[in-house]
């Protein structure tokens, strides 16, 4: 018989004890959109993405049926949300080494369902992999339920399955999408609406480069995501699952579950921690009126591989967005009033701009055209590229990856492949994508969760995971990609690559400041297996000293705050780096209302104050 399932209604101001202390902080007083981006900050920062193959030995920590049929202190069955019978014995029971290799009927055993259709990201890590909502499912269900959304189900029917959810034709209030859907039982919608409003934030800033619904028959279109970052659905669909999650209210089986997952992946489903926060960002009600115009777009730097763009922010006090155009064609979008347009042709004229969107989607009318070209040349690199390749015993697998662009990079086109032999030929599983950002003179690392480095540790990693391309045993090669092309290479494709990549940690030599397709060994220095020195840290040699003589900063030494003088305004990041290069201090737009930089907190010593690339010397006294 059934346990009774607490459920939690919490208000906005009130976070669940199970949350670390501090875990949401940046949180008050925010609602709507800017709500969301702070969460995805939150929860996507420090995660740690197992491998795919993990997950059933994970369910025996994150799903065993304590709650309705079974001994909660003694139990090795899974609970199943597509076949479980809350008010009774269930038809069937599995355990998480059922896996069966074909099914012909309910029972056989269970698959792991991605409850966002892996189809929707194409199967690429981390989303392959995260466990907040790929849950252990009966395989004939799982199956029949394909890549059809959740839904409310209508009359005609085509399965219905021993606990009674269904798959009918789509009956969900003024969407589009009429074809089949699944309907799971009362008792799971709100769990349900809750890990794909997870998927919503955790992925913000991908949702748009993933397959989303833009069929030229939207009837037909089984994806309820929308294209756009901030809302990420279809509004009939979001309205569907609001009802859900408020029809069906937090358990303590996802309390636990939301406990358990944590442990693993190091993040949060921050609507079973807070389930207010789903009417905060999803309950607004967008006006009807286009925002008003940003204007005074404006070039404060041009290079040969990029552009930096500036403008007047639009007055209107709804807009959560820009979009940036070059030569007529959307290329970007950022919440700021500044951005760098990357990977353009030297010598090339561009023309740019920008339009205002606000909660609702409306545009705003075009800003003014800026046009720029671009240089011939320039000092720094075209683009990111791999300075470390650590290659030791068992999971001892880093990457280090250096941004010289010249500006902060967004991460979220970039991903790592690895090519593996099949027989005689080799293929190239899904990649791992890269998300966030990196600033320029900055430097980051890659790490397999189970790595043991002595200079280095898990925790420190911007990325932790063991997707197939930090499983490298030295016969692989490896490329860094942008959307399909490749930035930068180790190793020779189509060969294995063991006397060169095999036991051994590689280190870019200093004289290297550009990527290449192209795998020279010369480029490297060659140290022995699990050899760890200075990772995650940028030579002196990578910062450029300046010489501009018309920003000064004083006093030199100095005690609490550095001041600077001349023309400071517009510069876009400030980093204090001490002299191993390691950034201790990061400050966007640092002068836009004042004239210094504190630097109380930092220790004595010797110090580069880094402006937009340039550095210059200081003392802590």
């Amino acid at each position: 018989m059934k346990k009774f399932l607490f459920p939690i209604i919490l208000i906005s101001s009130i976070y669940s004890a199970q949350a670390p202390a501090g875990y949401y902080d940046g949180t008050a007083g925010l609602t709507g959109y800017a709500l969301k981006s702070k969460l995805h900050d939150i929860i996507s920062s420090k995660t740690i993405n197992w491998h795919y193959g993990d997950l059933p030995e994970f369910y025996n920590q994150t799903d065993l049926d304590k709650y309705y049929d079974h001994d909660a202190s003694n139990t090795t069955i899974l609970l199943d949300i597509y076949s479980e019978i809350p008010t009774g014995p269930d038809a069937y029971e599995y355990t998480s080494a059922n896996i069966p290799s074909s099914v012909s009927a309910e029972g056989a055993g269970y698959n792991r369902e991605h409850m966002i259709p892996q189809s929707t990201f194409y199967s690429n890590y981390p989303m392959y992999s995260d466990l907040f909502y790929i849950i252990p499912t009966d395989a004939y269900i799982n199956q029949r339920r394909s890549n059809y959304p959740y839904g409310i189900a209508g009359n005609t029917n085509f399965y219905t399955f021993s606990n009674t959810s269904k798959i009918s034709n789509s009956t969900i209030p003024n969407w589009s999408y009429t074809g089949r859907v699944y309907e799971p039982i009362n008792e799971f919608k709100g769990d349900v609406a809750r890990s794909l409003l997870y998927f919503a934030v955790r992925f913000e800033g991908k949702l748009g480069t993933f397959n989303y619904n833009n069929s030229s028959n939207p009837a037909s279109d089984t994806n309820p995501l929308d294209g756009t970052e901030e809302r990420a659905f279809d509004p009939a669909y979001i309205a569907m699952l609001l009802q859900w999650h408020q029809q069906d209210p937090v358990s303590q089986r996802e309390i636990d579950r939301n406990n358990a997952v944590y442990n693993l992946q190091k993040n949060r489903n921050p609507f079973v921690d807070n389930p207010s926060w789903v009417t905060a960002i999803w309950g607004q009600t967008p006006d009807s009126i286009a925002p008003q115009t940003p204007t005074n777009l404006t070039v404060t730097q041009n290079s040969a591989y990029f552009t930096t763009l500036s403008w007047t922010p639009s007055s209107s006090t709804d807009v959560i967005g820009y979009k940036i155009y070059q030569d007529g064609n959307l290329v970007a979008s950022t919440k700021e009033n500044s951005i760098s347009i990357d990977h353009l042709t030297p010598s090339t004229t561009y023309n740019f701009t920008v339009k205002a969107y606000d909660n609702g989607y409306l545009l705003s009318t075009e800003s003014n055209t800026v046009s720029t070209t671009t240089l011939a040349s320039d000092i720094y690199a075209k683009d990111l590229f791999v300075s470390k390749y650590l290659e030791g015993t068992s999971n001892n697998k880093g990457l280090e990856i250096t941004n010289r662009t010249g500006h902060p990079i967004n991460l979220n086109d970039y991903r790592l492949s690895i090519q593996f032999p099949s027989g005689s030929n080799y293929y190239f599983p899904a990649p791992f994508e890269l998300e966030g950002t990196v600033q320029n003179n900055e430097t980051f690392v890659i790490l397999h969760p189970e790595a043991s480095f002595s200079c280095y540790t898990i925790g420190q990693a911007k990325f932790v995971t063991a997707a197939p391309q930090m499983t490298f045993s030295g016969s692989q090669y490896i490329e860094l990609r942008y959307k399909s092309t490749t930035v930068d290479a180790i190793g020779i494709p189509s060969q294995n690559n063991s006397t060169t990549l095999g036991n051994v940690s590689l280190y870019r030599k200093a004289s290297i400041n550009q990527p290449t397709t192209t795998f020279n060994i010369s480029e490297w220095d060659s140290y022995a297996s699990n050899y760890c020195q200075n990772l995650g840290v940028l030579s002196t040699t990578d910062i450029v000293l300046a010489k501009n003589e018309e920003i000064k900063i004083y006093p030199n030494p100095v005690n609490e705050n550095i001041f600077v003088s001349g023309k400071v305004e517009n510069i876009k990041d400030a980093q204090i780096v001490d002299y191993s290069g390691r950034v201790i201090y990061t400050e966007k737009s640092p002068f836009k209302n004042k004239k210094n930089i504190s630097v109380q907190s930092i220790t004595a010593g010797s110090y580069l104050l880094n402006l937009d690339g340039k550095s210059y010397p200081f003392i802590k006294k």
